[in-house]
């Protein structure tokens, strides 16, 4: 499981021409589930999301995770599941097939929810989304479930 995390002002995403999730200060988080995920990346990937200390302290310190007064956007992205390793047009051969990902997509929102008392808002998984977000800083974090190491 592949997560493009974005810290945000607001964020709002739009199918054809009705806004379907919206938050305001939070995080903007796109995930891109691969073929290989099972339940475990997706408890790995929600407790990584919800510890990450990248909202400022008092002392302007980037030293606080998400809070329950925020929220969260997630959305769909199989595209963060791309690779480029034979040429310039990307594969999205690692990527998982559309029901398998909807139902670790669920299963992701279900845990992250339970865990997060915020706002917890979506996009349409599948759907042609328009996303627009007033980024904070910018503040943006890969985190990717099959390589822990950065």
């Amino acid at each position: 499981m592949r997560l493009l995390v974005r810290r945000v002002h607001a964020a709002s995403v739009r199918v054809a021409s009705s806004v379907v999730g919206q938050i305001d200060q939070g995080l903007l988080v796109y995930i891109g589930i691969e073929k290989i995920d099972q339940v475990t990346d997706l408890e790995w990937g929600s407790k990584k999301i919800l510890g990450l200390r990248i909202f400022d302290d008092n002392e302007g310190k980037m030293n606080l995770p998400v809070r329950d007064d925020m929220g969260i956007l997630v959305v769909s992205q199989f595209t963060l599941c791309g690779n480029l390793k034979k040429g310039y047009r990307p594969s999205f051969n690692k990527a998982a097939p559309p029901s398998l990902a909807i139902s670790l997509y669920e299963q992701f929102l279900e845990i992250l929810g339970n865990s997060f008392g915020g706002s917890l808002e979506t996009g349409k998984f599948g759907a042609h989304m328009n996303i627009e977000m007033k980024e904070d800083g910018p503040v943006t974090i890969w985190l990717d479930s099959q390589n822990k190491s950065y």
